[in-house]
């Protein structure tokens, strides 16, 4: 199966990235550029942004879920901007329709999303954002966007995989930031650290002498019953894979095999035969993801008959400290009120 990033960005010494240096520069500069000279247009209500330093995946949607669930405690409408990544939806602002949108329509991140609120999948996150309230909505959640979105965040909070952290620390594309360490550090507000592990060591120092708050973040498994002591095949088309099979291992599963498949795959009715045969020959149960299983729902009919027999692992998050998530929504209406009232 197809690898999500070149192993060597996770390599601390690596001649190709060395060599990719001079295009890295390059990136950066623009990426830079985009960042601290680029306008931001405001709107009338608080904007948070779940976002990371890194391409790849980090657990944004699951923050960005328990975001919203501490806006709704509050009291209040929230509502999501994201681009809809993997998705065919036109440059128009497109609000999502649970039940009717496809995931290779509007992307499979904004209907787990939509589960928790209104969603607007749009390129333009100004344009969405008044979508959002027309719709009703009084505080944004944007997932992902930090770097290039062209509107005003009154809070940003950045999502590190504790096992990953940030690789060999190096701009695209010699390494997975999406601009300079420092460049990004100076627009974070906070770093939420998923996972337990020590590869975000080094990060966390750094955000430390920057003045950043640290909070951490712990995968807790829903439904883990239904495969512990159970021999099974997990497989996964999301940023990180292997950091779902450990979760199936914790929940007390025998992993006998695992399959990674790139971020946003859409499984074709070949690997979904290949699975097939593997389950029946190996005596295997299959486990995936929500975010496979909403791809698949909307995937060939091979694939949404293949999804009917397996176990789709659902989890949230645990936030350390306690209520960190009714803070931070606290924080972000604080900000925006002195932003509309100075």
């Amino acid at each position: 199966m197809v690898g999500n990033a070149p192993d060597f960005w996770w390599e601390e010494r690596s001649w190709k990235a060395l060599a990719l240096t001079p295009a890295a520069l390059a990136y950066d500069a623009v990426a830079r550029r985009r960042m601290v000279q680029a306008p931001r247009l405001p709107v009338p209500i608080p904007v948070i942004c779940v976002g990371n330093f890194t391409v790849g995946g980090t657990g944004k949607t699951p923050v960005a879920v328990e975001i919203a669930k501490a806006a709704k405690a509050r009291g209040l409408n929230p509502g999501f901007l994201t681009r809809g990544h993997g998705g065919t939806v036109g440059a128009l602002p497109h609000i999502v329709k649970p039940g009717r949108d496809l995931a290779r329509h509007v992307g499979d991140e904004p209907l787990l999303l939509a589960e928790h609120g209104i969603v607007c999948v749009s390129r333009d996150r100004h344009a969405g954002a008044q979508r959002l309230l027309a719709r009703g909505c009084d505080f944004a959640i944007m997932d992902d966007g930090f770097q290039s979105a062209r509107i005003h965040i009154d809070y940003a909070l950045q999502v590190v995989d504790a096992v990953r952290g940030i690789g060999n620390g190096k701009v695209l594309p010699a390494g997975p930031l999406r601009a300079s360490l420092s460049t990004q550090m100076r627009f974070t507000d906070a770093l939420m650290v998923t996972g337990k592990g020590d590869g975000a060591t080094a990060l966390i120092r750094m955000a430390a002498r920057a003045a950043k708050p640290v909070y951490h973040a712990f995968v807790e498994p829903m439904n883990a019953e239904s495969i512990a002591g159970k021999r099974v095949l997990a497989f996964a088309g999301i940023g990180h894979p292997p950091k779902f099979f450990e979760t199936v291992k914790e929940c007390g599963a025998d992993l006998v095999q695992a399959d990674s498949f790139p971020d946003h795959h859409g499984f074709t009715d070949t690997e979904i035969a290949e699975l097939g045969e593997t389950l029946e020959r190996r005596g295997l149960i299959a486990v995936t993801t929500a975010k496979d299983a909403a791809r698949m729902r909307s995937g060939s009919k091979a694939a949404q008959a293949f999804l009917t027999h397996c176990v789709v692992l659902d989890i949230c998050l645990r936030f350390d400290p306690a209520g960190i998530a009714e803070r931070i929504v606290g924080e972000t209406i604080a900000r925006a009120q002195r932003r509309r009232f100075p």
